[in-house]
């Protein structure tokens, strides 16, 4: 058992005789594929969390060959060995949060499934399945794990609308079928569902964060203001990692999903007319990076 603590003089008021005091980094685990362009992916996972103060760690699921004009090939790994390494960081580091992006197979996503059956850490799931390219990055029949087994698992699942329209094989032109189509995803087991507007036209850029409050529905807003660039490559992977990266160092999920908002934003903006390669650039994750967040804890 452990108690976090935020001075040295004791926990909660009592004593700390027969505690052991431990300093400890803020940690989240991403589960996701590689981009060797380092723009999305793995790469931008860690990058976000740097830049958030957060510590990183990964279990590789597939490794792509890939530059900012598309994927050209990917490999999947063994689904044994990327069970292996999500057992590996949650038996030894004991992250705060587990970040899902690619999943790649029906195989890999069943055992990441298996290796986070009992696991009490939040999870927060983003569907990936096409890149920005095109690129087919999950299989329909992997589609069906990730709802039937890893959706009820999750404190939030983060689709753009492509995505949700492919979870749900439901239309969503209107704020009215977007509603249905999140009561639809909730009731499979999803704790929240924050319906991405990055693939929207016009000057505002719109999510939408549903949450079950007994037999309600809310929503909540997230605007922006669209920033003209050809540098979003990663946007999704970014987003996720960074809701992780604040919850893992204490935001409840709403103010959570806000900041991350907030900051891809920024990290957009801060990028926008820089050139890296010829294709969809990514953001500038370094903006502004804080130091790495510690805590204190007490083991009993």
């Amino acid at each position: 058992m452990v108690l976090k603590v935020n001075n040295t003089e004791g926990c909660h008021g009592h004593p700390s005789h027969g505690k052991t005091l431990t300093r400890r980094y803020y940690a989240v685990l991403s589960v996701a594929g590689s981009d060797s362009s380092g723009g999305a992916g793995i790469q931008a996972d860690l990058k976000t969390l740097s830049a958030l103060g957060v510590y990183g760690a990964t279990a590789i699921t597939a490794i792509t060959a890939q530059n900012t004009e598309g994927v050209h090939s990917q490999f999947t790994l063994p689904p044994q060995m990327v069970y292996d390494q999500i057992r590996a960081v949650i038996d030894d580091i004991r992250p705060s949060v587990i970040k899902i992006g690619m999943l790649s197979t029906a195989e890999v996503a069943s055992a990441v499934a298996d290796a986070l059956t009992g696991c009490s850490i939040p999870i927060i799931l983003d569907p990936v399945m096409v890149s920005s390219s095109g690129h087919r990055l999950l299989s329909v029949e992997a589609q069906e794990v990730v709802k039937q087994r890893l959706l009820p698992m999750s404190l939030l699942l983060t689709p753009n609308i492509p995505e949700m329209e492919a979870l749900t094989r439901m239309p969503l032109s209107t704020l009215a079928e977007r509603e249905c189509a999140a009561r639809h995803l909730l009731a499979l087991g999803a704790k929240a569902v924050l319906l991405k507007g990055g693939h929207e036209e016009g000057d505002i850029k719109r999510d939408i964060l549903y949450q079950e409050r007994g037999n309600m529905v809310t929503s909540t807003y997230l605007s922006t203001p669209t920033v003209y660039t050809k540098n979003i490559h990663g946007t999704g992977c970014t987003l996720s990692s960074a809701i992780a990266a604040y919850i893992a160092r204490g935001d409840k999920l709403e103010e959570a999903v806000a900041r991350a908002k907030e900051y891809i934003s920024k990290a957009i903006e801060a990028g926008a007319d820089i050139s890296i390669g010829r294709g969809f650039g990514p953001v500038n994750h370094l903006f502004n990076p804080l130091k790495m967040g510690i805590y204190e804890e007490y083991e009993l």
